[in-house]
C-alpha cells in the first residue's frame, strides 16, 4: 500500500491542495497527518482526497472540540485519534503522534514497522532497530521546504516530495 504522511499544515490551503493533488495522482490508499491542522476547514480540504485520513492533534490545534465534531458528523474519511494514533496498513503497523520524543518512545518498543511524528517542521528519517522513525517535515512552508512523504509499505521505502518542485 502507498501511504502519504504529512504534518504541520497550519492552514496553508494552497500547499495542502498541491499535496492532495499529488496523493490522488499517485493513488495513495491512506493519509496520515501528524498534527497541527490548526483550523477545522483543513479537515474539509483533506476530505477531498476521498481516502482514509488518520490524524492526531498537535500543539496548535486550538479548537479540538470543533475538529472532532466535524470529523464525527460531516466528514466520512477523517478519523482523529487524539494524541497518539495507530493503524494497520495491510500488516504494516504504524503509530503516529505530534511530538518527537513520544515518537522515539513508540519506535523503541519495536511494536511498529513505522512511527511518524511532526512538530519540528524538519524532515527526518532514521531507523530505531527495525522501525522506521519518520518526520515528514511540514506542509506549511515555514522552514522553506514544504513537503510530505510517500511510503511504500510493501517495500518499506520512504520518498520525500517537495512542494517547491510542484
Amino acid at each position: 500500500m502507498l501511504i502519504a504522511v504529512m504534518s504541520d499544515s497550519h492552514d496553508n490551503i494552497p500547499n495542502l491542495r498541491k499535496a492532495i493533488s499529488i496523493i490522488c495522482k499517485e493513488r495513495a490508499g491512506m493519509i496520515i497527518h501528524c498534527g497541527d491542522f490548526t483550523a477545522p476547514f483543513m479537515l474539509q480540504e483533506l476530505e477531498v482526497a476521498g481516502i482514509p485520513v488518520h490524524g492526531v492533534f498537535g500543539n496548535n490545534d486550538g479548537d479540538q472540540y470543533l475538529l472532532t465534531k466535524l470529523s464525527l458528523t460531516s466528514l466520512k474519511n477523517i478519523v482523529l485519534h487524539g494524541l497518539i494514533g495507530e493503524v494497520d496498513a495491510g500488516g504494516f503497523p504504524i503509530a503516529f503522534t505530534h511530538q518527537g520524543m513520544v515518537g522515539e518512545g513508540l519506535a523503541s518498543t519495536a511494536k511498529y514497522k513505522m512511527v511518524c511524528y511532526g512538530h519540528s517542521h524538519l524532515y527526518l528519517e532514521k531507523r530505531i532497530g527495525e522501525t522506521i522513525l519518520l518526520n515528514p517535515g511540514e506542509i506549511m512552508g515555514k522552514e522553506g521546504n514544504p513537503g510530505f512523504c510517500m511510503v511504500d509499505t510493501e517495500k518499506g521505502i520512504v520518498r520525500r516530495i517537495s512542494l517547491n518542485d510542484q
